[in-house]
């Protein structure tokens, strides 16, 4: 059975960034320090666990969690919870991703400029409400489907934007569309990010030369769960997991190819456990 891994699965550039920020916070920070992450410093339980183990925990109450040193996570945070870290005093470790960052400033710049935005992306992400935080209040609309659009003001200038984990055909028809209804100025911002398109390209192409399509990262990841997507609309028998333990050997009998790919937010040591298990359960198929 070939078994084949994507070149671009795993972590991103942002999120590299963010965890080895975490690390070196966490060597140098005294024993009487206090240093929390800002809510999970990404979509990973694992990657979370494994820096539990090295003294960097998560809060989510600024107001009533007493902390040192703040982690801004990799998805950034609210322009206004940013002003109330810094009103407290503490040490401030910024690993926002730096697409998350151009995304914020677009937007400020955008709403400065009396544009209304359309942010297209899921408005519960907190990645979305970081940098939607960054436009006037009640002058932007988040929207996920085509369905929303009803709901754009159409007399307004316009600025678009995308969550950068976003599925990029879908980012393309969204604006496709606004552009068709809009009756003012349309300003449309590229946010996605590149590792995001490299990962959907080399997805639909792997996922359409394999039998089995396995794409590993964690249940709230936005984007590994774009990614099943995309390839479960291309293979059929393409299955999310998170770790090595959730493959079953049913899934790869009678499979000639196997593919893999993984989320921004997983780690290269899973994907290698992930691959390893996949190996184990052919040789024990082969040996019964």
């Amino acid at each position: 059975m070939k078994i084949i891994v994507a070149p671009s699965a795993g972590f991103c550039f942002g999120v590299k960034r963010a965890v080895n920020m975490a690390l070196e916070a966490a060597e140098q920070c005294k024993p009487s320090e206090i240093l929390n992450t800002l809510g999970p410093i990404i979509h990973n339980p694992q990657v979370v666990k494994s820096l539990e183990d090295k003294g960097v925990f998560s809060t989510d109450d600024i107001d009533k969690s007493r902390f040192d040193t703040i982690l801004i996570r990799s998805h950034g945070v609210k322009a206004e919870t940013m002003e109330t870290l810094k009103s407290k005093g503490v040490k401030i470790i910024d690993a926002t991703c730096p697409f998350v960052k151009k995304a914020q400033n677009y937007i400020n710049t955008a709403a400065l400029n009396g544009y209304f935005i359309i942010m297209v992306g899921d408005k519960n992400h907190p990645e979305v409400q970081s940098v939607i935080s960054f436009a006037q209040k009640d002058r932007f609309l988040v929207i996920n489907k085509v369905e929303d659009l009803k709901n754009v003001p159409l007399s307004e200038k316009i600025a678009v934007i995308s969550q950068t984990t976003q599925d990029v055909n879908f980012y393309k028809n969204i604006v496709y569309e606004i552009k068709k209804i809009a009756k003012e100025d349309v300003v449309i911002f590229e946010t996605i990010c590149d590792a995001t398109i490299d990962k959907q390209e080399e997805s639909k192409v792997l996922a359409s030369n394999v039998d089995v399509m396995i794409v590993v990262g964690g249940y709230n990841s936005a984007n590994t769960n774009k990614l099943q997507n995309i390839c479960k609309a291309i293979q059929p028998n393409t299955y999310h997991v998170e770790t090595e333990n959730e493959l079953k050997a049913e899934w790869f009998v009678n499979a000639k190819s196997v593919g893999i790919t993984a989320g921004a937010s997983t780690p290269d040591w899973i994907i290698e456990k992930v691959l390893k298990k996949i190996q184990d359960m052919e040789e024990n198929a082969v040996k019964r």
